[in-house]
């Protein structure tokens, strides 16, 4: 069954606390003094289960994730209970790039958590979407994994790339060394470049070759 999740979207946090409440509605001025308050733990969770973070990563308050991200005790890989999505898979689904890159700036993120729905992780979202610069940022990690294919049918960042025809997106896979342009995706046993000429793809395959 697919959950229409825009309609909790609107609804906002269910079971919230008051820091979920500033983070949804991104009143940076309020986050700081509510912190000091020490009413609420950072990192509780709503009905949902997500956290404060992730409500700011779902709306894309840079700011109230620029605070949060200073107070020591916050998790930032807490995924929420109904799709498995961490705030940065949040914040690339969404396109937030600035969003993904304060969170990237932390060395505890882990870049590879997968959702639960499509098995994607968040280099996957970026490359399907075409986010470009969210994909630059997610593979200037080392510990980003640019090979993981989604479980929904089995595509690589790459093979979804060529799929989508996002050339820029291509090049910046390609340029990453432990990239592997071999691998076939489950459903069908196709490869990169099957995917790419039964497209008519011809820059993409121009592209793969010259590699």
């Amino acid at each position: 069954m697919i959950v229409d999740w825009r309609s909790h979207e609107r609804d906002g946090p269910n079971g919230f606390t008051g820091l979920h409440g500033v983070a949804f509605l991104g009143t940076e001025e309020i986050i700081a003094p509510l912190l000091k308050m020490k009413e609420w733990e950072i990192n509780a969770t709503d009905a949902m289960g997500r956290t404060a973070l992730a409500w700011a990563a779902v709306r894309g308050h840079g700011e109230v994730i620029r605070i949060l991200l200073q107070q020591k005790d916050i998790n930032p890989n807490t995924a929420d209970t109904q799709y498995y999505r961490t705030p940065l898979l949040w914040a690339v689904e969404r396109g937030h790039e600035g969003v993904v890159k304060l969170l990237l700036e932390r060395e505890d993120i882990n870049p590879n958590i997968a959702d639960t729905g499509y098995g994607r992780t968040p280099l996957l979202w970026a490359v399907e979407r075409g986010y470009q610069r969210a994909v630059k940022l997610l593979l200037e990690r080392q510990d980003t994994n640019p090979n993981t294919p989604d479980t929904e049918s089995g595509r690589t960042p790459l093979l979804w790339a060529m799929e989508r025809g996002h050339q820029g997106v291509v090049e910046l896979l390609l340029e990453r060394l432990d990239i592997d342009p071999n691998t076939a995706n489950t459903q069908d046993n196709q490869t990169v470049l099957s995917w790419a000429a039964e497209r008519g793809y011809e820059g993409v395959v121009k592209l793969y070759w010259n590699e």
